[in-house]
């Protein structure tokens, strides 16, 4: 495998100079480079890279820059992107170019978001043009999107291809990076046209065509396909990995099965964290651990309680003259506090897909809360009329019916407005927002109740 690099050609086995590096090291530290060189030739990918994660980001540097160019890929690949963004920043600008070019498109991306404004810039305007445009498209793509955590790096062979010499292909890619999970068939511009299963492939006769052997019909996402698109087609049909093609049927990649439930993993922890849960804790965790995972946002829980309490005791004296509001008060908290909830997952999800613009964030609030308005008088009028029906008042059905209105038109408002005000103050939208949702929707719901039931205390007895 040779690599080009501007006018240079750069093959696999050939090692930069560090002697020819603008950074010059010392020999005792070149020294050092080549012994841990020689360690990181004994360990996998894998394994060099939590290595090189241990180590001093310029020393990691240096290391990467004694590899094999092969070799930088293959551990790059593996890296944690903070310290590939790193290592990239302790580099020189040529070697940093140079790793980009090299490594696959998605490695280079989650690298590059780690690195620093000036660095990105000059590593950008040093790439290819071609590079630079893929790179750059590759960045567009939101989080949790199938563009976003596809790999490039897929195998393909064009049609017309000989069974014999696909065999042969994979013998050598299993030997050197382990077998591939899915071999795709693509025609001109790189547009998909089947599958390839290694069952067949087996079966098949040397001299036949891959079109000959290849699944047709593959079902390929867009790149902008979310999470749930595309665990639903892994799931409904056992796949290994999804395709993911543009709107012309070129294949830009794929997203593996396990890149999925990494994915489920990091939403469970969202969700863990929405309702003060620590993103840490898991069901084996000792005991200690959750409980001071736990406990701080109970506390916040606890005074947002009371602050929820102190509305109803502003009230005691009228809920002990017409203690059939008691009834009701839990009724409208409760459906508030659904509806927020519906509220806030949507917001969340359009945070991470990148759905909400900073200039929308008005046109959200509105919509949100005049969709809560709409739900509390359909919600509402069910509500107040089983109130009347139940207790044989219409003042109260009244009272309960509006209290219902007013509070599922906050709920509405605070679902968008909480997440979006953290995002604005740089904080994590997710942090235990569900607390601060709850605190709101109990406050409106107990005042406006009780509000309306003090004007109209007269007809409710």
């Amino acid at each position: 495998m040779r690599l080009a690099q501007g006018s240079r050609i750069l093959d696999d086995e050939q090692v930069i100079d560090p002697e020819k590096t603008p950074r010059r090291p010392a020999r005792a530290r070149l020294t050092l480079a080549a012994k841990a060189v020689s360690h990181l030739a004994e360990l996998d990918a894998r394994e060099a890279a939590r290595f090189l994660e241990d180590v001093q980001s310029s020393r990691a540097a240096r290391i990467l820059r004694a590899q094999p160019y092969g070799i930088v890929r293959q551990i790059f690949e593996h890296l944690a992107p903070d310290a590939a963004g790193a290592m990239l920043v302790a580099a020189t600008t040529e070697e940093t170019t140079t790793i980009l070019e090299a490594v696959g498109l998605r490695a280079a991306a989650d690298a590059f978001r780690a690195m620093r404004p000036q660095t990105r810039d000059a590593a950008l305007a040093n790439l290819s043009e071609e590079r630079k445009h893929k790179l750059r498209e590759h960045l567009a793509f939101p989080e949790g999107s199938a563009g976003r955590m596809m790999r490039t790096d897929v195998t393909t062979f064009q049609e017309g291809t000989k069974v014999r010499h696909v065999v042969a292909k994979l013998r050598h890619l299993a030997v050197k990076n382990g077998p591939p999970g899915y071999v795709y068939v693509v025609g001109a511009g790189n547009r998909l046209k089947g599958v390839l299963m290694m069952r067949d492939l087996l079966l098949a006769r040397p001299d036949e065509a891959v079109e000959a052997v290849m699944k047709t019909g593959v079902t390929a996402v867009a790149p902008f396909a979310d999470t749930e698109t595309l665990s639903d087609l892994v799931r409904s049909r056992n796949l290994l990995a999804v395709p993911v093609a543009d709107a012309d049927g070129r294949l830009l990649g794929a997203v593996r099965a396990s890149e999925l439930a990494d994915g489920g993993e990091a939403a469970a922890e969202d969700l863990q964290v929405i309702f003060g849960g620590g993103s840490d804790e898991r069901v084996n965790s000792p005991a200690g651990f959750k409980v001071a995972q736990r406990l701080p946002w109970l506390y916040v829980n606890l005074l947002t309680a009371f602050l929820a309490g102190s509305v109803i005791a502003l009230f005691e004296d009228l809920i002990a003259r017409v203690a059939v509001l008691a009834i009701f008060l839990p009724v409208v908290a409760g459906q508030s506090g659904n509806a927020g909830t519906q509220t806030l997952a949507v917001l969340l999800r359009g945070l991470v897909m990148r759905e909400v613009q900073p200039d929308d964030t008005r046109g959200v609030i509105v919509r949100e809360t005049l969709v809560g308005f709409i739900n509390g008088v359909a919600i509402g009028l069910v509500t107040g009329v089983i109130a009347w029906l139940w207790k044989g008042n219409a003042v109260l059905g009244g009272v309960v019916a509006g209290a219902m209105v007013c509070a599922l038109g906050a709920a509405g408002f605070a679902g968008a407005a909480i997440p979006l005000l953290m995002k604005r103050f740089g904080l994590d939208p997710a942090q235990s927002s569900g607390i601060f949702l709850t605190t709101v929707t109990d406050i409106v719901s107990f005042f406006s109740m009780l509000a309306f039931a003090s004007m109209l205390e007269g007809r409710l007895r």
